[in-house]
């Protein structure tokens, strides 16, 4: 799990995308969301049971929102190292395989650029799963 060296978060969810976690852990109480970079569902969080979901040796766990963990790519965590990634719901179709889909709001990824004495050349080490 990375924070920035001011110990900020580096992924938050906003209060209406903690609820509609909450609705979906109703039916799906074990899950896991993964940063798409992806082409077909563009860059939006998809949200997995975690038993169907297989974490990559190069993804890093940014944190966890509502006691989910969160993973991106590594390859995309260098780009976005230096931005907290909000997470919120939106009207619309969730990601093709993504829990959210079918439920006629989804999750969205919206960011914000570390301050200067938020994110740093010293950003720690990022978090790799264990294998």
């Amino acid at each position: 799990m990375t924070e920035s060296p001011a110990g900020e978060p580096r992924v938050i969810a906003t209060e209406a995308a903690l609820d509609f976690l909450s609705e979906i852990r109703r039916d799906h109480p074990d899950i896991l969301f993964h940063q798409s970079g992806g082409c077909c569902d563009g860059s939006s969080p998809m949200c997995y049971p975690a038993s169907e979901y297989r974490v990559g040796e190069t993804d890093v766990k940014l944190g966890e929102i509502g006691g989910v963990p969160f993973y991106i790519s590594g390859s995309q965590y260098e780009v976005w190292k230096h931005t907290q990634l909000i997470i919120d719901v939106v009207p619309g179709r969730g990601g093709m395989f993504s829990l959210d889909n079918g439920r006629e709001r989804r999750f969205l990824t919206r960011s914000r650029l570390f301050g200067s004495g938020e994110a740093s050349c010293g950003i720690p080490a990022p978090s790799r799963p264990k294998t």
